[in-house]
């Protein structure tokens, strides 16, 4: 009897654990569940992917490089990578490090490269070395962008035409009909200046349209562009995504968002939830690694 109920308790804590334990789950945007070899498949018949993330969450990093590496095989090496993190003016560094000429050290001491860099986005620079891929620095230089923010878009008409080939070409179209725009004159308030509220939404507009650029400009027919970009700037099918669908509609696009959720199942979320193809839950309480 003892055993018995020994047995009854491992079981319940058993299950008890694998409830609470779930670390991500896919959904299509139907809201039916997805497993990664099915996801992997599936992303292989698109020419353009965006994996977006939380900045900070290393399941979501990790998830980003297991895609890759599976899409990678599933196309068998036919893939290009590129990501917001990098910036076209250090594509020459990216290349120096991808073709074995920098080592880790003169990478860092020659490119911008973000706080996270080492732990987050190295496994895929690493992976693209590996297998010898392209790796493509999407973003604006971020001076550019903070410039458009303090001065306006039209003040990157008095860059010269070396820093012009590091945006994507002026005039930029900055529109409140582009997906999560309006969202970010919301978060500003009613009484926020108008012109400032334009060039907050102008400096966003430069990044999306010049990672689109990039992207288009390095996409090759037969090969699947995977994109690693903050959430916000492929969700809802707005931000690059949109930029992209402006300038060639017949690119086959495909959006991974991602939503965070309290709910141990990681079941769908009941509300701030805007599916896009595929959509990446993951538990609030994740290991954030900044």
């Amino acid at each position: 009897m003892k055993n018995i109920f020994i047995a009854i308790l491992l079981v319940s804590f058993c299950s008890l654990s694998a409830q609470n334990f779930k670390a991500y789950q896919f959904y299509d945007q139907k809201g039916k569940e997805i497993k990664p070899e099915k996801l992997v498949k599936e992303l292989a018949e698109y020419d353009v992917v965006f994996f977006g993330e939380n900045h900070n969450n290393s399941i979501n990093h990790w998830l980003q490089l297991k895609i890759t590496e599976g899409l990678y095989e599933k196309k068998n090496g036919q893939i290009i990578l590129g990501a917001e993190m990098f910036e076209r003016d250090n594509q020459t560094q990216l290349n120096q490090y991808l073709n074995g000429k920098f080592d880790a050290k003169t990478l860092k001491d020659s490119a911008r490269l973000w706080n996270n860099y080492a732990t987050d986005y190295k496994p895929l620079v690493d992976f693209a070395k590996a297998k010898k891929l392209n790796f493509i620095a999407t973003n604006i230089p971020r001076k550019y962008a903070s410039q458009t923010a303090k001065e306006g878009l039209e003040s990157l008409n008095n860059l010269s035409e070396k820093e012009k080939t590091y945006i994507a070409q002026l005039p930029i179209k900055v529109t409140l009909d582009t997906p999560g725009y309006p969202e970010m004159k919301t978060m500003m308030g009613d009484h926020a200046d108008g012109t400032k509220v334009m060039n907050f939404i102008s400096a966003q507009a430069t990044k999306d349209a010049t990672m689109a650029d990039s992207i288009l400009k390095n996409f090759q027919p037969g090969k699947t562009f995977i994109h690693y970009n903050g959430n916000y700037h492929s969700k809802e099918f707005g931000g690059i995504y949109w930029y992209i669908k402006q300038k060639n509609p017949n690119l086959k696009m495909a959006v991974i968002s991602v939503f965070e959720s309290e709910n141990p199942e990681l079941k769908i979320p009941e509300k701030d939830y805007k599916p896009t193809d595929f959509n990446l839950i993951i538990p609030s309480d994740m290991t954030k690694t900044y």
